[in-house]
């Protein structure tokens, strides 16, 4: 079982258990992403923590090629690429930080499942926008909306007196 590349803060590589038996991390039923596509650095978190907080490195940064992946379909690659916003680098690299729990292991599940979500959503083809026509009945009131305005505005005009 080969698992995920794991980078210490320091910059030392680390070995990291294997979480389960497989490979793949099951996105949908015809999407998988392999777990050596996924690179991990544990960072010190930011915020309250006691003394710990500046010990240990708790928090995860997850990152993942998107642009290199070849288990992501094209128009699933794109559609993820627009979603991860501020989270993309220009590379294509998406980094994910997870730092809500205290403990290595929490965080690293956090951020696998936060990317599991973001790549489901992707999945999803938006629907397509149909153009439709406005109603006979839409464009009378429009029509008497605009006359009303014109003869509000017209009140208001100064008239020339006759002497």
């Amino acid at each position: 079982m080969i698992a995920p590349t794991v980078v210490m803060d320091s910059g030392r590589a680390a070995v990291a258990a294997p979480r389960n038996d497989e490979k793949m991390i099951r996105i949908t039923d015809s999407i998988a992403i392999d777990e050596r596509e996924i690179e991990e650095r544990f960072i010190r978190a930011s915020g309250p923590g006691g003394q710990n907080v500046n010990k240990v490195a708790t928090a995860v940064q997850l990152r993942f090629d998107v642009r290199g992946s070849l288990s992501l379909p094209d128009p699933v690659r794109a559609r993820l690429e627009r979603l991860a916003g501020s989270r993309l680098t220009n590379d294509g690299v998406l980094v994910i930080t997870a730092q809500r729990h205290r403990t290595q292991e929490r965080n690293r599940d956090d951020a696998l499942a936060r990317l599991i979500d973001l790549v489901r959503r992707a999945t999803v083809a938006p629907k397509p926008r149909r153009p439709t026509r406005p109603t006979a009945a839409s464009r009378a009131r429009r029509l008497e909306g605009k006359k009303r305005r014109a003869s509000v505005k017209r009140l208001r005009q100064t008239k020339p007196q006759m002497d």
